[in-house]
């Protein structure tokens, strides 16, 4: 099975950025720590992370036909990018959504989600566990 797992803008600064919220690994240790994790042994898993909303579009395109899932850390493309919310319907990616921290006890700008009602499942507040709940969806869900 074909995974791939998408970060958003300043997704890159994992580690740096606010670790008191987003935690204090660096988005290498998370992909590593991901990609080790017992649950992942059979899968392939792709990585991606961009600042641009394009070049994410784009890799979804590109994606569409190979990739079995999709894995989608949006940062703040979730609150309004609806180009994002067209690509997710466009190429027909079954994703799920992540957040590391909790967008709904956070700023009101957060507890939105344009992609939601196109995502299979919606993980939050779980740091990199996130990723590993929604693998299990995956798994559970074939």
């Amino acid at each position: 099975m074909n995974i791939i797992i998408i970060n958003g803008p300043n997704l890159n600064l994992l580690g740096e950025r606010e670790p008191e919220v987003y935690g204090s690994e660096s988005l290498s240790e998370v992909n590593t720590w991901i990609e080790n994790h017992e649950i992942c042994a059979d899968l392939s898993l792709e990585f991606f992370q961009s600042n641009s909303e394009g070049s994410i579009i784009d890799f979804m395109h590109e994606k569409c036909h190979s990739a079995d899932y999709m894995i989608i850390n949006p940062g703040a493309l979730t609150h309004y990018s609806y180009a994002l919310r067209d690509a997710i319907v466009a190429t027909q990616l079954k994703t799920i959504e992540v957040h590391l921290s909790d967008i709904h006890n956070r700023e009101n700008f957060r507890k939105i989600s344009v992609i939601k009602s196109v995502c299979l499942a919606q993980y939050y507040g779980k740091g990199k566990h996130g990723y590993i709940e929604a693998i299990k969806h995956i798994l559970e869900s074939r």
